[in-house]
């Protein structure tokens, strides 16, 4: 919790300069950034939902790593996701001239980093509160460079992937599952909706009825990966959420695998609402094809959205259901 940011401050152990940059990785809804120079501030936040809430507020927010910038210091929020945090910190350290702090939860792994650290370099002793922790260390060394992935990317199975996105480790089994259920015809206009590094696109487009497909996801790291990953001048990429996104024309089909954790716990709403923004944008003799854990309850949704639902294919994990005709809602 950014409370933890504000005892960093309060102690004056972690000093904020007063001109240059301040990089600050990854803030999230929770975190209160109003303890630091706004006018110092560069955010970088690759999904779209937390980069368009502080860009609201008026915030100089980067969805990447400006390849062009050093710091005067740095702010790192850690994530559940290790390999993320890891390169989140080195980059931090290698880009920052100053002091670089390190904010997370107990549950972001913070005692580890901590730990690790402490074989390389000599953090400041940690501040203790709200079930996480928050310490310090001079930046501008080298003793992270391990901690960065390949320049290029990680290339797993065929694919690009990058730390911190879906699937980074390898191919998703229920993507899989739902590949292998598709029917041999999609139609015209296809869109993949939260497409990840883009695996689903890439199978899709061996079918050569295809004319566009769109991919939706809002993850900027995982769209640039999809850049890489799908070469094919039928695929259009929107970073967006896809809640929001509003689709070109009427899709033939909508293909997904979508999310069902919104920052940190399970929200099936969020899947609930990818089946509606599905319905809306297809034909009225549109289909959805979508891949869900086997314990997620979409069929209530669905079958409240579409006039037909079955379940397609699936294992004792995971389920495809195939949706079709969708119900258009009153306005």
């Amino acid at each position: 919790m950014s409370v933890r940011l504000s005892l960093a401050l309060e102690t004056g152990g972690f000093a904020v300069p007063a001109e240059g940059r301040i990089a600050v990785f990854h803030p999230r809804a929770e975190h209160d950034l109003s303890c630091l120079p706004k006018d110092q501030l560069v955010l970088i936040q690759p999904m779209r939902g937390e980069y368009d809430a502080f860009a609201a507020q008026g915030y100089d927010c980067r969805p990447e790593l400006p390849d062009d910038m050093r710091f005067a210091a740095a702010v790192v929020f850690l994530s559940r996701a290790k390999a993320q945090s890891r390169m989140a910190v080195a980059q931090a350290s290698a880009l920052t001239d100053g002091p670089v702090l390190v904010d997370g939860a107990k549950t972001d792994g913070i005692d580890s980093i901590l730990k690790e650290l402490r074989k390389r370099m000599s953090p400041s002793e940690p501040v203790s509160k709200a079930h996480g922790k928050v310490f310090w260390f001079d930046g501008g060394g080298d003793a992270l460079t391990d901690w960065l992935p390949p320049a290029d990317g990680v290339e797993v199975e065929g694919f690009v992937t990058v730390p911190g996105v879906f699937s980074a480790d390898g191919i998703d089994p229920a993507s899989k599952l739902l590949v292998d259920a598709l029917p041999a015809k999609l139609g015209r206009a296809v869109a993949d909706l939260g497409a990840g590094w883009g695996y689903l696109s890439r199978q899709m487009l061996s079918h050569s009825e295809i004319e566009e497909l769109h991919l939706v996801e809002a993850n900027h790291d995982a769209l640039s990966c999809a850049r890489r990953n799908v070469a094919d001048d039928r695929a259009q990429f929107h970073w967006a959420d896809v809640r929001n996104w509003k689709a070109p024309g009427q899709m033939n089909a909508v293909v997904m695998n979508p999310p069902f954790h919104s920052g940190r716990s399970a929200e099936p709403e969020l899947g609930k609402a990818f089946i509606s923004s599905a319905a809306e944008m297809l034909t009225a003799s549109g289909h959805l094809w979508m891949v869900a854990n086997r314990h997620l309850p979409y069929e209530i949704t669905l079958s409240e959205r579409f006039a037909a639902v079955e379940e397609a294919a699936g294992d004792n994990r995971f389920k495809v259901l195939h949706a079709s005709r969708p119900k258009r809602q009153r306005r």
